[in-house]
């Protein structure tokens, strides 16, 4: 007796599949562009891709069938450019706290040299990173998103942080 699969074109479990992963998958493009629009067009048109290959996807490889096809995405648009993150300034403004000038000023000079030292990470240890820093993602997850073993994600958060403690000074 054969076990039956769900089906990827039904439409409750297409729209799970979407819940579960978008964000990650949105994420993990955000972080090799350094543009959440583009990340976000990316992930809505890898999942579009998924829908009108529905019958050709099983149920258990769809989340790595939208994972590559954003990625492959990506990889076109991008061919001949060098990833380059962008973060959003923090305005140090905070409601209801009296903060001293020279306070806010260490903080946007320390953010300022944090941002520059995480974006000139290779690419590679800065996607570990973000992923396990900004996104709470273990090492195992982040094996999982990017395809390397568990070690390689060890060794280049390993890397990462040697590079930004040497660049900044401090634990991160």
């Amino acid at each position: 007796m054969a076990v039956e699969q769900k089906s990827v074109c039904d439409d409750k479990t297409f729209r799970m599949i979407f819940d579960t992963h978008a964000e990650v998958i949105r994420n993990f493009i955000y972080y090799k562009c350094g543009d959440m629009a583009q990340a976000e067009d990316l992930t809505q048109d890898a999942f579009v891709k998924l829908w009108k290959n529905c019958k050709k996807v099983v149920f258990d490889k769809a989340k790595s069938f939208v994972m590559k096809v954003a990625q492959n995405a990506f990889f076109n648009e991008y061919e001949h450019q060098k990833v380059v993150l962008k973060y959003n300034k923090n305005s140090g403004k905070k409601e209801g706290h009296i903060i001293s000038p020279e306070f806010v000023l260490e903080e946007k000079e320390f953010m300022e040299t944090l941002q520059k030292a995480i974006a000139s990470l290779p690419s590679k240890e800065r996607e570990v990173f973000l992923l396990s820093r900004k996104d709470k993602k273990t090492y195992r997850e982040i094996a999982e998103i990017i395809g390397i073993s568990q070690k390689g994600v060890e060794r280049r958060m390993h890397l990462a942080l040697l590079k930004l403690r040497e660049k900044i000074g401090v634990a991160i």
